[in-house]
């Protein structure tokens, strides 16, 4: 029997053209940090970076999911439009913002997660109503009173057998790092939220992202809680925006439990991963996935209001959930080995306008690139990464966004200036010269140029191979320092 029409509910939807999204926060008025990109495809070079706004700006988000004050609504249905393919932007996936909010409504008032709660009162509602449907259906298919039995069964408790969780396995790791994992909440003239981090050694070290804690500033604060319950206050030991990463200590602390670092060169395409962390505030969240790709360039712009620095790393792409608030947590394989800090995602956007949450699309910074920051930080010095020492430009357009043609490939990255006394000088590039590879690592935008390079360490060698009058040629460099340059 057909399903009576009227008990299956289907919430109006309104479609809107994908976005990236990326950024702290599901705001924009004062304290919130946004971003917006303007490049065609997944990474282009033309992203726009996070910027701080210090005082009071239009709203440009709805703002209302998320706030305990602003009644929920739902969309106003519109008629369907034809959708061209999405056009992706990345926002870093965390902190959680908590503006400050305006004068209360106390008639409508809502808490804070009360976009969250809604959206998974549809799903149930939902099922609940079809469910409803069904068993409608079958009490009214037959006639009344009639059974195959005069017996009455009833369901039966019984007791769940205790087993060892398999080596392997996402309860294995989960039991194993959730120990290692903490959460981080940030307090400062801008607003509140939080975030994740890993703890690196037993009397408090926690790394995690610089997008989490620049929005403590000068003056703010951090708190810290742990898998235990307990919690303490922290202070920041170093930044580094390039990497989008920072060290923080955590205050009177001892026999704190450090993560297992693993390898993230070691990894494959499709193997097992577990991101930990506190996704929209909720602490100690577990979700699970495979690596969907390795050294994916992705740009994420500044991650402070202190500093224009532009973070660009080659990130490992995962499908398992990350939403706002798991940033600065951890990317763990099957071994229980962190391998990479969860720190940004791709977003289709949400039909009211604000940020929506996975996609199935992830990523995160490798423990390889991090690991040498992370001992810099710890002792207090600024930290340094390598570069080639040229200005690159997508190929065919110079910097300022002019057409530049003459190019005889279609992807790499051009130079458009060779730095004096640089490694590239030192080994013939120039002016004009598109480079294709880096070692064995295709370079196909000036993205992948600056992802890749910030992946080694100064004063090592690598081989460059580039195009010049439709020739290609290869040179071998040793890798400079920014340590002239480099800001903490």
């Amino acid at each position: 029997m057909a399903l009576p029409r009227a008990l299956i509910v289907v919430p109006p939807t309104r479609r809107r053209k994908s976005r990236w999204r990326r950024g702290a926060s599901c705001s924009s008025r004062t304290g919130a940090t946004y971003a917006v990109g303007t490049g065609h495809g997944l990474f282009s070079r033309s992203q726009v970076g996070l910027r701080q706004i210090t005082g009071p700006v239009r709203t440009l988000v709805d703002v209302t999911n998320d706030d305990p004050n602003f009644p929920q609504q739902s969309p106003e249905p519109r008629p369907s439009e034809p959708q061209g393919p999405p056009a992706w932007r990345p926002y870093t996936a965390g902190p959680q913002l908590f503006p400050t909010p305006p004068p209360a409504r106390k008639p409508k008032r809502r808490l804070a997660f009360a976009g969250s709660v809604v959206a998974a009162s549809l799903l149930v509602g939902g099922a609940a109503g079809v469910g409803g449907a069904a068993v409608f259906s079958a009490l009214d298919d037959g006639p009344a009173g009639t059974s195959g039995s005069s017996s009455v069964q009833t369901a039966k408790v019984v007791d769940t057998p205790s087993t060892t969780a398999a080596d392997g396995s996402v309860e294995a790791v989960a039991q194993e790092v959730l120990p290692s994992v903490v959460k981080i909440d940030v307090s400062g003239s801008q607003g509140s939220g939080s975030g994740s981090g890993i703890i690196m050694s037993s009397d408090g070290q926690i790394l995690t992202n610089n997008h989490v804690v620049a929005l403590a500033g000068d003056g703010g604060s951090l708190t810290v809680s742990f898998n235990d319950g307990t919690k303490a206050s922290a202070t920041v030991l170093g930044t580094d925006p390039l990497t989008d990463t920072a060290l923080i200590q955590a205050q009177g602390v001892s026999g704190l439990t450090p993560a297992t670092l693993g390898k993230s060169s070691d990894l494959k395409v499709g193997e097992g991963v577990v991101a930990i962390g506190s996704p929209l505030g909720l602490e100690s969240t577990v979700t699970s996935g495979i690596v969907s790709a390795l050294n994916r360039p992705v740009d994420v712009g500044a991650t402070s209001e202190q500093s224009d620095a532009t973070a660009v790393y080659p990130a490992i792409q995962t499908d398992a959930a990350i939403n706002p608030g798991n940033s600065g947590g951890a990317l763990v394989d099957l071994n229980g080995h962190v391998v990479g800090i969860n720190a940004s995602i791709a977003t289709a956007g949400s039909s009211s306008g604000g940020e929506s949450g996975s996609i199935g699309l992830g990523f995160a910074i490798p423990m390889d690139e991090v690991l040498p920051i992370v001992e810099q930080m710890a002792k207090g010095e600024t930290p340094t990464h390598a570069q080639l020492g040229v200005q690159v430009s997508q190929v065919g357009v110079s910097t300022d966004g002019q057409q530049q043609p003459g190019a005889q490939v279609s992807d790499g990255a051009q130079i458009q200036k060779v730095g004096d006394g640089s490694a590239a000088a030192g080994a013939g590039l120039q002016a004009g010269d598109v480079i294709t590879k880096v070692d064995d690592t295709l370079i196909t935008d000036p993205d992948a140029l600056v992802a890749t390079i910030r992946s080694y360490r100064p004063g090592d060698q690598v081989t460059v191979t580039y195009t010049r009058d439709g020739q290609t040629e290869t040179a071998q460099m040793t890798l400079d320092s920014d340590a002239a340059t480099a800001t903490s």
